[in-house]
C-alpha cells in the first residue's frame, strides 16, 4: 500500500466518498451491533452495566448518562457524550463522522442524528459510495421528539429544538428553533 492510499475508514472520517461495505467498516458496525444488543437487554436496575457498555461503545461518555432502549448507532466509537446525557426511546445516531454531544443534552423519543449522507450526483450515488459530515450539539440542548439533525450541523449551547423539526443548517446558541426546515423562532437572551 502506498503512502497516499487511504483506507475507506480514513476517507469516511475525512468527509470524502467512501465504500461502507469495506470489511473493516463492516466489522466495526458488527461490534457496535453486538454491544447494542447487550445494552438493549439490560434493565433500568442495571445502570452500572449499561454505563459500562456505553463506555466500551462510545469514544467518550460522561459519568451520568441514560439512554432508553431501543437505541441504534452505526459505530459508536465516533460518539462523544458529555455528562448528564438523556436520550428517550428509539433514538438513532448514524456516526459515520464524529458526533459530539455536550453536557446536559436531552433527546425526546425517536430523535435521529445523521452524520451519514449520500451524494446528490447520480453517478457518484450509483457507485455505492457514501459521505459523512460531523454533527455537534452544544451544552444544555433539548431536542424534541422525532426531530432529525442532518449531517454537518452544529446546534449551539442552551438551545431548544422543537419536536418534529428537521435541522439542515447550523442553529445558534440560546434560541428556540423549530420547523421543516428548522429555523429560529425566538432568542432566549
Amino acid at each position: 500500500m502506498s503512502e497516499t492510499t487511504r483506507t475507506e475508514r480514513e476517507l469516511m472520517l475525512a468527509g470524502e466518498l467512501y465504500l461502507a461495505y469495506d470489511p473493516e467498516l463492516i466489522a466495526m458496525r458488527g461490534r457496535a451491533r453486538r454491544l447494542l444488543r447487550q445494552y438493549c437487554r439490560t434493565t433500568e436496575e442495571e445502570g452500572e452495566a449499561r454505563l459500562q457498555i456505553l463506555r466500551e461503545l462510545f469514544a467518550r461518555v460522561g459519568p451520568r448518562v441514560e439512554i432508553e432502549p431501543p437505541f441504534h448507532c452505526d459505530y459508536g466509537c465516533y460518539i462523544e457524550a458529555g455528562d448528564n446525557l438523556y436520550m428517550n426511546c428509539g433514538c438513532v445516531i448514524l456516526d459515520c463522522a464524529p458526533v459530539r454531544l455536550g453536557d446536559n443534552v436531552m433527546f425526546g423519543p425517536y430523535v435521529q442524528v445523521y452524520a451519514a449522507t449520500h451524494p446528490t450526483d447520480l453517478g457518484a450515488r450509483l457507485s455505492g459510495r457514501e459521505l459523512a459530515a460531523p454533527v455537534t450539539i452544544g451544552n444544555n440542548v433539548w431536542i424534541g421528539g422525532g426531530a432529525i439533525v442532518c449531517p454537518g450541523v452544529t446546534i449551539g449551547a442552551d438551545t431548544t429544538i422543537g419536536a418534529g423539526s428537521v435541522v439542515v443548517k447550523d442553529i445558534p446558541a440560546a434560541v428556540v428553533a423549530a420547523g421543516n426546515p428548522c429555523r429560529v423562532i425566538r432568542r432566549l437572551r
